[in-house]
């Protein structure tokens, strides 16, 4: 397990090497001053020039990446053209709101995925599983900003059930939870579909297994078969799943703070590409990355403690 784990860390600080490396090189590909933005129309050349001094602007390209590069790996990210805040501080302020709004999406895909996906198998072939299979697809082809428009409408505008924008009175959870609803039910609806395709695929699989005929065969009660033996390893895969879909939350995210009007990291980048406040871009999504790297790697270590032929493939 050890050596499995050394394996995934090693792949991992690769993985969000290469990202930096893409990422420095896109985002300072892109037209546009970042000085003449952050100044305005009305500044001098002289202070443009300025501008460009403190942020390294007017350094060779390659100084440019190994100063980000190597500032990166302890934490400098950098300094906010606007405020001149360090960009890691403006980052890790609006993270949480983008975390919570992750938490919740994935509690909603896995709520509701789960259930469905063991229902749908063992009531294969009726009408139960038609209808899951269905609403599955049917969840997986709706954009995730269709969805987060239309739950605001129906269910902040129309019926006034829920707030329609914000993250809530700091300091009250309750209030907070309350506006995390529609927004994560937005990020997270379409998950539901995956989820419950890829447990009802993997329930199937081992519904059918030695060991789930011979507990049948001693009269053990469903429920403790379904539940007890044959989702706890069936979930393997969904473990996976939920790594990887993290990363599409992340990007589903974006669109839910802009239309519920939530602070967070996607509207932070979202603000920062208006103005090419450059910095904060390459900041928040070298942030992103390495946080959806690090779940990544606790997925694939879950799976690897739960399922020993994952180590030895490795």
């Amino acid at each position: 397990m050890l050596n499995y784990a050394i394996k995934r860390l090693g792949l991992a600080v690769v993985i969000v090497s290469v990202a930096m490396f893409l990422l420095f090189s896109m985002i300072y590909l892109i037209p546009g001053d970042p000085a003449s933005v952050a100044l305005g129309p009305r500044a001098t050349e002289a202070m443009k020039a300025a501008l460009r001094e403190r942020m390294g602007l007017d350094q060779p390209i390659w100084v440019q990446f190994w100063n980000f590069y190597s500032g990166a790996w302890t934490g400098d990210l950098g300094t906010e053209i606007l405020s001149e805040r360090p960009v890691l501080t403006v980052v890790m302020e609006q993270l949480p709101y983008t975390v919570a709004l992750i938490v919740g999406g994935i509690s909603w895909s896995v709520a509701l995925g789960i259930p469905l996906g063991c229902l749908a198998a063992v009531r294969r072939g009726g009408w139960v599983d038609r209808i899951v299979g269905v609403l599955s697809v049917a969840v997986i082809a709706v954009p995730s900003f269709v969805i987060a428009i239309y739950a605001l409408l129906i269910f902040a505008v129309w019926l006034q059930w829920l707030p329609a924008i914000g993250a809530g009175e700091p300091g009250e959870p309750g209030d907070q939870l309350v506006h995390l609803i529609l927004p994560s039910l937005a990020v997270g609806i379409g998950w539901v579909g995956y989820i419950a395709r890829m447990v009802r695929a993997s329930m199937l699989e081992v519904l059918e297994a030695s060991h789930i005929r011979t507990a049948y065969a001693f009269g053990l009660p469903d429920n403790q078969i379904i539940y007890r033996y044959a989702l706890s390893i069936a979930i393997l895969p969904t473990v996976t799943l939920l790594g990887i879909g993290i990363g599409q939350m992340l990007s589903s995210a974006v669109f839910a703070e802009i239309v519920f009007s939530r602070p967070g990291v996607g509207k932070l980048v979202y603000d920062a590409i208006l103005t090419r406040n450059f910095p904060v871009v390459t900041g928040a999504v070298l942030v992103t990355t390495a946080f959806f790297v690090l779940l990544n790697l606790i997925a694939d270590l879950i799976v690897g403690a739960l399922d020993p032929r994952v180590r030895s493939n490795f």
